[in-house]
């Protein structure tokens, strides 16, 4: 629209002519939004309200006598209060550029009061209260230009040629090159056992991967070996179990032979063998029972005969005493002593014939007479040769 003039955000419209601004500034301020001017009878100018830069580097002399060169960089930018806005357009609007330099030159003279009033230790190990002090000594001329800071940096502090700062740090740098060095050592020796560890560990590794892969070509071979074996192996079983079963079947037939030889063979032999047996006892047993029954009658044969040679034996006995000289003292007593010694040697001479013919067999039995009358003429030859006097009492 004609005549509607609108600021930037980081500007503010200083709007001059008719009637004067806040606290009779000569101009009126504006900003965040737009206003209607009049082309002819006002007049708009702009006034920036962004950040700006100014660089310092400044000679200055410590407390110590020491020349440093201090270099610095300074933040500010105008006031948003309308106060602030008039008082830098008041003193910028036309040349805006003048900000930095003026502030620069502000800064420098406050860098160097401080500085003066402090060691070269301090200056170097306290920079940011360096800044703090100059900062808040500034801020009062600053606000009367409409300028704020936001921030003061100490960029550099040289001492030139005098070496002041580099003595003062020469312990340090020494104990930073020995800490430097220590960490370097670790860091090599860390290093080192980094390196020895990782070549344990892909020996390691070798060792584990050559071992598996051992592991893994002899279950290959013994797979194929099995796989190769497995035909023989199964016909060599196949053959094992015909050979067994051929071996069961032997065994089987071998025992039943046996059985039907012993059905066929022994049993009949047995109850024919128990059979002759048997009979040989019964034909023992009988011929002992004849045996038995001969010898009896034989016995009583025996003493039948002899019983009927008793009187012969006594009758040759008696002869025997015919020729003898025998003298009877006892008169009758003494003849009947005679008669009973007759009778009791024919008596005796009986057992001792049927003792020694008692065991005799049927062979011998036909021979016994004949014996008999050997051994009665042999005991009447040993009476008749008896020639002495028999004397009875």
């Amino acid at each position: 629209m004609f005549g509607y003039r609108v600021p930037a955000p980081d500007e503010a419209m200083l709007i001059s002519g008719g009637r004067r601004g806040l606290g009779g500034a000569p101009f009126r301020v504006v900003t965040g939004h737009g206003k209607f001017v009049l082309p002819i009878l006002r007049k708009t100018r702009f006034l920036t309200l962004a950040m700006c830069e100014a660089e310092v580097a400044e000679t200055c002399v410590t407390r110590q006598g020491i020349v440093l060169t201090v270099k610095a960089v300074i933040a500010f930018k105008v006031g948003n209060d309308t106060e602030s806005i008039v008082n830098a357009g008041q003193r910028f609007l036309s040349d805006q550029d003048q900000m930095s330099v003026l502030t620069g030159r502000i800064f420098a003279g406050h860098l160097r009061s401080i500085i003066g009033s402090m060691t070269v230790e301090e200056i170097v190990t306290e920079r940011q209260k360096l800044a703090t002090e100059v900062l808040e000594t500034s801020k009062t001329e600053m606000a009367k230009i409409g300028l704020i800071v936001d921030s003061l940096q100490i960029q550099s502090i040289d001492d030139g040629e005098t070496g002041y700062i580099a003595a003062m740090s020469a312990p340090h740098t020494a104990a930073i090159q020995r800490q430097a060095q220590i960490a370097q050592a670790q860091a090599t020796q860390a290093s080192v056992e980094a390196q020895q560890e990782a070549t344990r560990n892909q020996a390691e590794y070798a060792r584990q991967t050559a071992v598996v892969q051992a592991q893994y070509s002899a279950e290959v071979d013994r797979a194929q070996a099995q796989a190769a074996q497995a035909g023989p192996l199964a016909q060599a079983h196949a053959q094992q179990e015909v050979l067994a079963a051929q071996t069961e079947l032997a065994e089987r037939a071998a025992q039943l032979r046996q059985q039907q030889l012993v059905a066929e063979i022994v049993k009949p032999a047995e109850a024919d063998a128990e059979r002759i047996r048997v009979l040989a006892v019964a034909e023992a047993e009988r011929m002992k029972i004849q045996a038995a029954a001969a010898a009896s009658y034989d016995r009583v044969a025996l003493d039948r005969m002899l019983i009927d040679q008793l009187p012969q034996i006594v009758k040759e006995a008696a002869s025997g005493l015919a020729g003898a000289n025998v003298n009877v003292l006892n008169g009758a007593d003494g003849l009947g002593e005679i008669a009973a010694g007759l009778v009791g040697q024919g008596l005796t001479i009986l057992d001792s014939v049927r003792k020694n013919l008692g065991g005799d067999t049927e062979g011998q039995q036909g021979g016994r007479g004949a014996e008999i009358q050997r051994y009665l003429g042999t005991h009447r030859a040993a009476a008749e040769g008896d020639n002495g006097p028999i004397d009875v009492k």
